[in-house]
């Protein structure tokens, strides 16, 4: 910026600020939008759960992502659903021919033997960049901070790039409680124990978003990004919004 004096951003592709953008279905038009728009601050977009099978511009979709420079991955729910129906061989292959280089591994819904877990992600590890995902789906399933630490440390020596804490796109279990309030104290817990830029924090919600910039700074990695709220969410990280702002 010529004229302020703003919190520095590395540039692309970066490998902490990250900002992972959820596609619940955009169009060609959308995705070039998103990208005229916002598209420097764009590092991944998921193709959020199954809607990769679903979508009817799935590899024209791929092609524009391609072209703008923007990896793409599908959601961790699909990986789930290939492990449950033991199809998971057959979702690599299906990956590697359409050109994805990047996969996430979930087990927020189905149950997962942890060990079987980690053998999975240094399986998928040898042929993608591996998104690993902690935490569950269900409101109801609170698991003990230690217990998180232990899973994000487990996942990140088997071979994951980056460990997703999950939210999911409401921004109401995991990492926050049922009002989309923070838990801090898991999130400290999980600090203290596991560098931060190892991590994406899933944080749909401006406040939530709004309380990681503050505690971490502003290249803390967040997913779970609406692409309409991803210039929002740049301009948080720059200070250029009141909530942000550091005169």
């Amino acid at each position: 910026m010529p004229f302020l004096d703003l919190p520095e951003r590395s540039a692309k592709p970066r490998d902490t600020g990250l900002t992972h953008v959820l596609d619940r279905g955009l169009s060609l038009n959308e995705v070039d939008g998103l990208v005229e728009v916002a598209g420097d601050a764009v590092d991944f977009v998921k193709l959020g759960w199954g809607t990769a099978l679903a979508t009817g511009n799935l590899e024209a979709k791929l092609d524009r992502y391609r072209a703008h420079g923007i990896p793409v991955v599908c959601g961790g729910t699909l990986t789930e659903l290939a492990i449950s129906q033991d199809r998971l061989e057959d979702m690599v292959r299906w990956l590697s021919g359409l050109g994805f280089e990047q996969v996430e591994i979930s087990d927020g819904t189905i149950e997962l033997d942890h060990d079987r877990k980690l053998e999975l992600i240094r399986r998928l590890a040898r042929d993608f960049v591996v998104f690993s995902e902690v935490g569950s789906k269900d409101a109801e399933r609170i698991m003990a901070p230690y217990k998180w630490v232990e899973q994000i440390t487990s996942e990140l020596e088997a071979g994951a790039w980056k460990v997703i804490a999950e939210a999911r796109e409401s921004g109401t279990v995991g990492l926050y409680r049922h009002d989309g309030e923070v838990r801090m104290g898991l999130v400290d817990e999980i600090a203290h124990e596991v560098d931060q830029t190892r991590l994406l924090f899933e944080a749909p919600q401006k406040e939530q978003q709004v309380w990681f910039l503050k505690r971490f700074g502003p290249n803390v990695n967040l997913g779970n990004i609406t692409p309409d709220d991803v210039l929002s969410l740049e301009t948080l990280r720059l200070g250029l919004r009141s909530d942000t702002m550091e005169p």
